[in-house]
């Protein structure tokens, strides 16, 4: 696949590949907007199946290269979503004190001197990220979400609008440090080209306390066969509030898949001898008809995450492919971003950029291309394969959002470093839980040689019984 920019690019594929089961960011996606119109469906008898080594090229087609000629006129905007807060100052609306911080159980931001609660704009109506995906042409970015640069500090200095001071702070480690003149709270406000900052951010609803239980129900159902020292150092108290960064993306296709499909015609059974034995074998007739679908879609709010330590395509060191499976999140109602919210938190920065995430975006419009397809092709009851693939982005908009998880990992002490890390994480807005337990390998062997005892023996009573009977 060419590593086109899904911005204004065209992804194509000649891949065979059967219809699967949707994941959950492909239900989400495919549910979002209007249905798909199907523009055009080509179904007809095939004597020369196409050949999943020579696929004849879709790009050519008038659909796919018009898309992708109209994303290119539009080109690429950068839409500011930022504050406009340059002086490092977060200040209560009601007082001015700088003492703010989240509190889960009024879900808000809470002044510690006047005890006033508010909230942030919603992003996508703050800064127009709400607009039709039905109208983006080209590709729309966030602030927060543009390349970051190589040669960017690990550190950013603000003076202080109160006494004058010059505080350092570290944007690799934290958001915030106090003055330490006149004491007030100083953040990072504004975007720093190094992913620090997101555009919106989507703050905690469970508490801690209601994610430990959680954690200690999880693997309570599967403590059987856990390894017996991860049961004896299973500390769910441990539970850490960590704030992940996302690429959220919203985009106007259009897909094109090419293949063939089987509609079984008859079934019958055919008795041979083989040695001195007799068998019994099913044949199966079909016919095979080339199969062409057309058609735009619209996916909103597909997410993947952007800090690669949480990679889930590679599981050699930890099980962090776990925090896929507590989507999805409510991007809808993320709140333009401040620090105020990280505060007791951990957090992750963003260390990719949208160019790193193309591929990865591209399996994933496809994969939706092929779940919008599915009610088209229930005729084949035979299956459908699909040997030719492709996605032209008309449009796209990219945004940076953290979102909250609750994370227990354990590594085996035993081991040592270099031990794989098992991962349970709560998501910090619905309580979706997932993750992975250790096992016991000698366990799972035992009952595996128990469950093949009792079968013997049930085997055996019942030879005897039909033995006895004859």
């Amino acid at each position: 696949m060419p590593n086109t920019s899904m911005g204004a690019g065209t992804a194509e594929r000649s891949v065979p590949q059967w219809p699967q089961q949707r994941t959950a960011d492909e239900t989400r996606a495919a549910a979002a907007g209007p249905p798909s119109r199907v523009e055009n469906r080509t179904d007809a008898p095939d004597s020369t199946p196409p050949r999943p080594d020579g696929p004849a090229r879709m790009l050519g087609r008038d659909e796919l290269s018009g898309a992708e000629q109209a994303a290119r006129n539009a080109g690429r905007r950068v839409i500011d979503t930022s504050l406009g807060r340059t002086d490092g100052l977060t200040k209560c609306p009601s007082c001015g004190s700088s003492e703010i911080a989240y509190s889960i159980t009024a879900r808000a931001l809470v002044c510690s001197y006047c005890r006033h609660s508010f909230n942030e704009a919603v992003a996508e109506r703050a800064f127009g990220l709400d607009s039709p995906i039905d109208q983006l042409r080209g590709t729309t970015i966030a602030s927060g979400s543009v390349d970051i640069q190589d040669d960017t500090a690990t550190v950013v200095t603000l003076k202080c609008q109160g006494c004058g001071a010059e505080v350092v702070i570290p944007v690799q480690e934290t958001l915030q440090a106090r003055c330490h003149w006149c004491r007030q709270t100083l953040s990072v406000n504004t975007q720093v080209p190094n992913g620090a900052v997101p555009d919106a951010l989507l703050p905690f609803l469970l508490t801690r306390d209601d994610a430990v239980e959680r954690i200690r129900a999880f693997v309570g159902e599967r403590r059987t066969f856990a390894l017996s020292r991860f049961k004896d150092e299973f500390v769910p108290e441990n539970v850490i509030g960590v704030y992940i960064p996302y690429m959220v993306v919203d985009g106007n296709l259009h897909a094109e898949l090419r293949g063939r499909g089987e509609i079984q015609t008859r079934q019958y059974t055919v008795r041979r001898k083989r040695g001195d034995d007799y068998v019994t074998e099913t044949y199966y007739d079909a016919d095979v008809y080339a199969i062409a679908r057309s058609f735009d879609m619209l996916v909103d709010d597909l997410a993947v995450e952007s800090a690669s330590r949480y990679d889930a395509r590679d599981n050699s060191a930890s099980t962090n492919n776990i925090l896929n499976a507590v989507q999805p999140y409510d991007i809808e109602n993320a709140f333009a971003f401040n620090p105020n919210y990280l505060k007791g938190f951990n957090s992750e920065r963003r260390d990719v950029n949208i160019d790193d995430l193309d591929e990865r975006i591209e399996d994933k419009f496809l994969a939706v291309a092929r779940a919008k397809a599915l009610p088209t092709i229930s005729a084949y009851d035979r299956g459908v394969e699909w040997t030719e693939e492709g996605v032209a982005v008309r449009g796209s908009r990219w945004v940076s959002v953290a979102v909250p998880v609750w994370l227990y990992s354990y590594a085996d002490s035993a081991k040592g470093p270099g031990s794989l890390v098992h991962y349970i994480a709560v998501n910090g807005r619905t309580g979706s839980t997932m993750g992975s337990v250790p096992v016991s390998h000698p366990k799972i062997a035992a009952l595996a040689c128990s469950v093949g005892a009792v079968v013997t023996a049930v085997t055996g009573v019942i030879a005897a019984m039909v033995f006895l009977a004859g």
